[in-house]
């Protein structure tokens, strides 16, 4: 990259870092900090390509500043925790909100390709699904208990185990990030297309609604949680390819550090989907509109908090600015 296009692409950075110093503007500590990390990270830069050069003299002018008020003024906030969850992860996930969108559609796609596969092949339920689980649910069905399934097991044995499992599973759709987000990929891939073919198995039967009721009381947060650790996968395959002015290390790093972050923001949102599938799906003799108001306060709980919360935090701060 030529010197005039290096200084142009990062000179808006550089001002609002220089302007912070001089306390012309106010930053959250969090946030000065990652700046200091992209000034110097341009300053290595700098000195590999354009050594001795106007560019080098005043990036390394700016990074000796900052040091001393970055390692001396910043403070922890008292409530580390509360912090994290109030501000801290919300103003990030705003950043990813891309990646967010592309796990969910590749999800939505392959889940629809479940469907359809399931209605135009005959045997496609059972090789997703497995024949025990099919057989077992028509027999469920002959007694009149289609959903006897979730009866099965004790309430936190059953919650245990599947939150256990949720998490397992996201682990897996983040940590396959590393392969370039193809591994990610494929694990939106296999649980949209086992959703697909699912939802698909009791609509042939005449049982969609009494499915999408029950299941789905756990399953909002449950499916919306594993497309979340998708989106931490191509956080982490996007820090691997797309390193930008950071050298491929350090972007690297910076994408499992916010992946983590993002893997964190999941678990009690895990938890909750655990606790209503072990404790509250069983309960298939609830009423519909109770069954309702479960599924969509889940679902503006997931929509609110990663999508909406964080939009707002972001106009805010640009707001502030």
């Amino acid at each position: 990259m030529r010197e005039a296009a290096f200084v142009k692409q990062n000179k808006d950075k550089w001002s609002t870092f220089e302007n912070a110093l001089s306390k012309k503007t106010n930053i959250a500590p969090d946030v000065l900090s990652d700046l200091y990390i992209e000034i110097t990270d341009h300053l290595s830069y700098a000195k590999t390509f354009y050594p001795s050069s106007n560019t080098e003299f005043y990036l390394n002018s700016l990074a000796s500043k900052a040091h001393q008020k970055i390692y001396k003024t910043k403070r922890e906030p008292k409530n580390r925790i509360i912090s994290f969850w109030k501000s801290e992860f919300p103003t990030l996930f705003y950043h990813f909100h891309r990646e967010l969108l592309i796990a969910f559609l590749v999800f939505a796609f392959f889940a629809v390709v479940g469907a359809f596969s399931a209605a135009n092949e005959g045997d496609f339920v059972r090789s997703i699904l497995g024949d025990g689980y099919v057989n077992m649910t028509l027999e469920n069905i002959e007694k009149g208990d289609p959903m006897a399934v979730y009866k099965q097991m004790g309430e936190f044995n059953m919650f245990l185990g599947i939150t256990i499992n949720n998490i397992r599973v996201a682990l897996l759709a983040f940590a396959y990030g590393i392969f370039l987000g193809v591994g990610t990929l494929m694990i939106m891939l296999q649980n949209g297309i086992m959703l697909g073919s699912f939802q698909y198995f009791f609509y042939e039967k005449g049982l969609l609604w009494e499915s999408v009721r029950t299941i789905w009381i756990h399953g909002t947060i449950e499916i919306s949680v594993i497309v979340i650790a998708g989106c931490a996968g191509l956080v982490l395959a996007n820090g691997i390819l797309f390193p930008g002015t950071y050298t491929r290390l350090e972007s690297f790093k910076r994408g499992v550090k916010n992946g983590l972050k993002i893997m964190v923001s999941t678990l009690p949102f895990f938890i909750i989907a655990g606790f209503l599938e072990g404790f509250v799906t069983r309960h298939t003799e609830m009423p519909d509109w109770l069954a309702i108001i479960i599924i969509l306060s889940s679902l503006a709980l997931i929509l609110f908090y990663y999508v909406i919360y964080p939009k707002q935090l972001y106009k805010k701060a640009s707001y502030e600015k």
